[in-house]
């Protein structure tokens, strides 16, 4: 959380806690799949993303909810409008990052 101490920064500076949050394993692709797919079950959403273990499911959607960016709807989770207003932010670093991949197999 801001203002608390977090991996790169001993003040918890907004920028990190949400860095060291998102870089957690499978919490950005956790937020990205309720924002693309919708609301979902627990069982839907481990389907939607593959490989992440049912503990790890768990542990992620509790810190998005302590976070603000998710909750629990009638069915399962969702985003929040925080939730959706982080994914509008990060869409356009995914589209970079599609950029960014072309440019890395035009120099091999």
């Amino acid at each position: 959380m801001p203002g608390q101490p977090v991996r790169g920064s001993r003040s918890g500076a907004p920028i990190m806690a949400l860095f060291d949050l998102l870089g957690r394993h499978w919490a950005m692709g956790v937020l990205w799949t309720l924002s693309e797919v919708g609301p979902c079950t627990f069982r839907k959403l481990q389907e939607e993303c593959e490989t992440i273990s049912p503990a790890a499911l768990n542990t992620r959607l509790k810190e998005l909810q302590a976070a603000g960016f998710v909750h629990r709807v009638e069915g399962g989770y969702a985003t929040t409008d925080l939730g959706q207003h982080l994914y509008g932010h990060l869409c356009p670093l995914g589209d970079f990052s599609k950029e960014w991949a072309k440019h890395m197999i035009i120099q091999e």
